[in-house]
């Protein structure tokens, strides 16, 4: 038994190693986003990046990461939650985390795309969708910035009171 649960965390940790600093940000913010959901009581650490992709344009990178987390024994509430160990057979939700960066010596996060839920739910059809158009758009984040000004552009911006 302890075997296999050896073997899954030496494995996450040879992930982690070839992860890029951005896709370990990636990892890092969608950890404290799910774990800030008011629904989620129990710690819950990474089990694995099923999918990663990052893809760097003039306007900075897109980062894709699908993760996969696994529920601990610890509370959220609790102070200390570092030695949380994994639970078998518990809740295993994925993640699809979708984040773009500014080109900067440290990276800003431009726009981001988040989705958690439990893997099965991914996989609908409709969700699936909406996930790939979300983040298109993230993909797309930054880049109007270098667009050239076009006539008629700001013609319908509210002007100053007279």
């Amino acid at each position: 038994m302890r075997f296999p649960l050896a073997l899954c965390l030496g494995l996450v940790a040879l992930a982690a190693a070839n992860q890029s600093p951005l896709q370990r940000r990636v990892v890092k913010e969608v950890l404290e986003y799910f774990h800030s959901r008011n629904y989620v009581h129990y710690v819950f650490k990474e089990q694995a990046v099923e999918g990663a992709v990052e893809r760097e344009d003039p306007s900075g990178t897109f980062v894709q990461l699908r993760l996969s987390l696994v529920q601990t024994a610890c509370r959220k509430t609790e102070p200390r939650r570092r030695n949380c160990k994994t639970v078998e057979n518990r809740r295993k939700p994925t993640c699809l985390a979708c984040y773009k960066f500014d080109a900067g010596d440290v990276p800003r996060v431009l726009d981001k795309y988040e989705h958690c839920g439990p893997s099965h739910q991914l996989a609908v059809k409709e969700i699936k969708h909406r996930d790939e158009a979300e983040c298109r758009a993230v993909e797309e984040a930054g880049k109007a910035v270098d667009a050239p000004y076009l006539p008629g552009m700001f013609a319908f911006s509210k002007g100053l009171p007279a």
